[in-house]
């Protein structure tokens, strides 16, 4: 009897100390998230961030060509003013309307695809395709066209980042076909 009882002592504080309990509460270790219990006592989770850099990623300001129309800086004002918060896909749609309130370009251009836009700017609007690899690179007001086989983006440089329908600080993830300016007359 007595070893019936000490047989059901050391399984009893086996399951109370072993690591399935843990788990079963959600309080497992991981090497990639961290698990607490929130002030309501449910279980909650949080990523584990394994580096970092100490200092944070800036890209440079824009610079003011002043070879480019002022007209296109004005865009580049104007499509900020009316830019949204995120993506509605249609970029070259808010950068036609701010090339022609800027007074850029006299009438409205016929693509309807982003990726064809460079071509009809320098076909009819005497833009000139400017000798620029890097986005970043780009004065104010150029403006960038990105695109590959399947689809295209177009946005327009401003002081500190890029606007077409949103604004971004960042430049756009596809391949940048060309960047595009008009020089003043």
């Amino acid at each position: 009897m007595r070893r019936f009882i000490f047989l059901t002592y050391l399984c009893g504080c086996w399951l109370a100390f072993s690591p399935t309990q843990v788990r079963a509460e959600g309080l497992a270790e991981s090497k990639t998230r961290f698990y607490y219990k929130d002030s309501s006592g449910k279980t909650a989770s949080a990523w584990i961030i394994r580096r970092y850099w100490r200092v944070p990623i800036v890209h440079p300001f824009a610079h003011i060509d002043p070879r480019i129309d002022p007209k296109l800086r004005r865009a580049a004002t104007i499509a900020e003013e009316r830019a949204n918060a995120c993506s509605k896909a249609r970029c070259w749609h808010y950068v036609k309307e701010a090339l022609i309130a800027a007074g850029a370009i006299d009438s409205y251009p016929q693509t309807a695809y982003a990726s064809q836009a460079g071509e009809e700017l320098v076909r009819n609007y005497s833009f000139k395709r400017l000798a620029i690899r890097d986005p970043y690179k780009a004065p104010l007001g150029a403006v960038l066209v990105y695109g590959n086989t399947i689809r295209g983006h177009v946005e327009i440089r401003t002081k500190d980042g890029f606007v077409s329908d949103y604004r971004s600080k960042n430049r756009c993830r596809y391949p940048l076909i060309a960047v595009y300016g008009k020089f003043s007359s």
